[in-house]
């Protein structure tokens, strides 16, 4: 029974920790287009090019910090009762919140380099760098 209590509380955990990204996240309205397709401004440039390395860094930081705080809070909500882990579900969440926060970035900036990070090889090898660079 209590296998299945931690296995349902770190679910918890982990959704709880991707609530901000997830509200962060907003499908943009389809706009009918004025213009013909051969009349539009030009592609913008690719979000890798837009994160400044201060972003970068601060990302990092919060990656980390991020990781450290979800051990912790796994941890006490294996052992919380299951009255209690609403309660630490809410400390999480928070605690995640601020982590993210404290370095000057938004949760939705957070969440879109973490999203390009996904999907771009190379800002995702310039937060890797920056960890290891921490982990030093």
């Amino acid at each position: 029974m209590r296998s299945v209590t931690y296995t349902s509380a770190a679910a918890l955990l982990a959704a709880a920790c991707q609530v901000s990204a997830a509200n962060a996240q907003t499908s943009p309205a389809q706009l009918p287009q004025a213009n013909p397709p051969q009349a539009q401004a030009p592609a913008p440039a690719s979000p890798a090019a837009s994160i400044s390395d201060e972003a970068l860094d601060a990302a990092a930081v919060a990656i980390q910090r991020v990781a450290s705080i979800r051990r912790d809070y796994v941890q006490q909500l294996e052992e919380a009762s299951p009255q209690d882990q609403p309660r630490i579900l809410t400390e999480a969440g928070n605690a995640l919140e601020q982590a993210v926060t404290d370095q000057g970035l938004s949760i939705e900036q957070y969440a879109a380099i973490l999203e390009v990070a996904e999907n771009d090889p190379q800002v995702r090898q310039k937060i890797i760098q920056r960890l290891e660079e921490l982990d030093k």
